[in-house]
């Protein structure tokens, strides 16, 4: 990791549109100690500079939006089809959970957990022959694209899935992995 310079840090302060005070409000330093690092006068701890660099990537990821990351290949299944068809889709794709769309709708959701629980006591044959919308479970919930990312993240603490809707049909999906990918970018 390189150290950036007083000058690169002043730089990256400007781009992003942030003052000393904003700065060193956010990154609970003072202003003047700002100020002095940007002139080269101190040499800040690497706490601080730590800190400082923290803000920056802060204010990075605020200006990305679920429309950036989200899949508009989105997979789905409808109400109608067989249980055996969305365990097919679900091996092909190597994913858990698929939404249930019908006329660009949301109208519920079906994963591994609810087929599995499902099979206790029945036969296998019964439950692959099942029609999906019998035994679906919740919609995954809905956001719009200019969703912020730090909004999606809440959301998906506590659901596999955040579906993407504009002008009343869903138009992709976000996961908690489109979320991860951008630590690797």
């Amino acid at each position: 990791m390189q150290i950036p310079s007083p000058d690169e840090l002043k730089h990256k302060r400007i781009a992003l549109g942030l003052t000393q005070s904003n700065l060193a409000k956010r990154a609970g330093v003072s202003q003047p100690l700002i100020a002095r690092i940007e002139a080269g006068d101190v040499d800040p701890r690497l706490s601080t500079l730590k800190k400082i660099i923290d803000v920056f990537n802060d204010i990075e990821k605020e200006d990305i939006f679920i429309r950036d990351i989200m899949n508009m290949d989105l997979i789905s299944v409808s109400p109608e089809e067989s249980i055996d068809t969305a365990v097919h889709i679900m091996e092909k794709h190597n994913i858990s959970q698929i939404p249930v769309i019908q006329n660009g709708n949301s109208v519920g959701s079906i994963s591994e957990d609810v087929i599995v629980r499902s099979m206790a006591g029945k036969k296998a044959s019964f439950i692959s022959h099942m029609k999906i919308g019998d035994m679906m479970g919740d919609s995954f919930p809905t956001l719009p694209p200019k969703t912020d990312i730090k909004t999606a993240s809440y959301m998906l603490e506590n659901h596999p899935a955040v579906l993407v809707m504009e002008k009343g049909k869903v138009t992709g999906v976000v996961t908690k992995y489109d979320i991860l990918k951008l630590l690797s970018e």
